[in-house]
């Protein structure tokens, strides 16, 4: 059995995956650590720890990383790859093929267009997209388990009706998994579940529903973006600050803590 296949074998719905993003060896060997049974990229966590934006890592440097983590652990790795970093449809077919070569088990395909003036790809030109990406996909010698977003809600387009259009189209196109990461009323992701036919991943986000309730709900997978990195990233400013502006260590208890992760999990 490939990763891949494990991969998408892990994606029951009622009984989701948890699926932590990491963002570098060390994070990737926690999680594994701990008994998560895949893990994702993340593609802002990871442009934060080079102390970037999320958007302004290219493909070469987003594919090393990925190969680095997949190298760190024996788990499933699946890439956030943004929009393939490709402006057409041969381009995000490529991306696709590099990836699978890399040995990650999957990846995703937004039709979100990154850049100045970062735009929603009308549906048309997004599910070309999307039809291009599952082709290279199935041309993998091991497989890859493409996951297809549709980015309305995370960009500000409050549009259900749109968002299940393009779902629809992408699960009919041979998508494995849909993803509207934003979505966090309950009944317009239950809608999702029932709509598309094909495992669906949510977005853990701030006053969404819990896992619980995403587990009744049918949802296969559970993933959480950036926001692993950025909570390390916010317990690193506020130690700095600690010490800068009231000159106490009292961070030094959750450091202690932070070793001793590292000492039962790392090498």
């Amino acid at each position: 059995m490939t990763t891949a296949t494990t991969f998408l074998s892990l994606h029951r719905p009622g009984d989701p995956l948890l699926l932590p993003n990491a963002w570098d060896r060390g994070s990737v060997r926690l999680f594994a650590g701990m008994g998560f049974r895949a893990i994702a990229t993340t593609s802002s966590g990871y442009a934060a720890s080079r102390g970037l934006l999320d958007g302004h890592v290219g493909r070469d440097e987003t594919l090393a990383h990925a190969a680095d983590l997949v190298a760190a652990t024996g788990l499933p790795v699946s890439a956030d790859l943004e929009d393939c970093y490709a402006p057409d449809s041969d381009g995000v077919a490529e991306t696709v093929r590099l990836a699978a070569a890399t040995g990650l088990a999957g990846g995703s395909v937004e039709d979100w267009a990154s850049g100045p003036g970062g735009r929603i790809y009308p549906f048309e030109e997004a599910l070309e997209r999307v039809v291009a990406a599952v082709g290279a996909a199935r041309s993998a010698p091991d497989g890859f388990v493409l996951t297809a977003r549709a980015e309305n809600h995370i960009r500000g387009v409050d549009d259900l009706e749109d968002t299940l259009r393009r779902l629809r189209a992408y699960a009919e196109a041979g998508a494995d998994v849909v993803y509207a990461p934003g979505l966090t009323d309950l009944d317009q992701i239950r809608r999702v579940v029932q709509e598309v036919g094909v495992p669906v991943n949510v977005l853990a986000r701030r006053g969404g529903p819990g896992v619980a309730e995403l587990a009744g709900a049918g949802v296969a997978r559970i993933s959480v973006g950036g926001s692993f990195a950025f909570a390390g990233l916010a317990a690193v400013g506020q130690a700095a600050r600690e010490l800068l502006e009231d000159g106490t260590v009292g961070y030094a208890e959750e450091a202690a803590a932070g070793s001793q992760l590292a000492g039962r999990y790392f090498c």
